[in-house]
């Protein structure tokens, strides 16, 4: 059996499950039916999910009334639009950020996925890179068996990079 999802704000067992997608991005907010009609969810026309995820944050200190030095960007303009006025606003408000992102995320650093196609090309790349070095110094030194199967290893692998390739299309 699947473990209950507990509430954001105070732990007890969630009946309320709120989503929103903002610029592609799901923000999810779990709570307590309590704390969902304390929060005014059931108000369509007063209920702002950035406002509850601030909340949620238990960010001790808020920004108040600070604007980013870049756009003037406001945190009450966070809380109407859900989203900030340009990239300085990310470092000018990471304190009430950061908490937030580490309660919906696993960390508040975007680590970025590798497609597993350009993982595959990079290490045959790196791969082909290092015969061909070796090769160059085994002829160097006439260690021409060497120079041989590194001859031999390099053509395999401009075969898999080839295949690989064609398979990619």
């Amino acid at each position: 059996m699947a473990n209950s999802l507990k509430c954001d704000l105070c732990s007890k067992p969630a009946t309320v499950h709120l989503t929103q997608i903002v610029n592609s991005k799901i923000h999810k907010v779990d709570l307590c039916e309590a704390c969902a009609q304390a929060k005014g969810v059931t108000d369509p026309s007063g209920f702002s999910l950035a406002d509850l995820l601030l909340k949620a944050s238990l960010n001790p200190e808020p920004a108040g009334d600070a604007k980013c030095s870049a756009c003037g960007f406001t945190q009450q303009d966070f809380k109407k639009t859900g989203r900030f006025g340009c990239p300085e606003c990310y470092s000018h408000f990471s304190r009430l950020l950061d908490p937030m992102l580490d309660s919906m995320h696993k960390g508040s650093a975007h680590t970025g996925k590798i497609p597993q196609k350009a993982v595959t090309r990079r290490s045959l790349y790196e791969r082909l890179t290092q015969l061909e070095t070796e090769l160059d110094q085994a002829i160097k030194a006439e260690r021409y068996e060497d120079a041989a199967r590194y001859r031999d290893e390099i053509t395999q692998v401009r075969q898999a990079a080839g295949r690989k390739e064609e398979a990619g299309k």
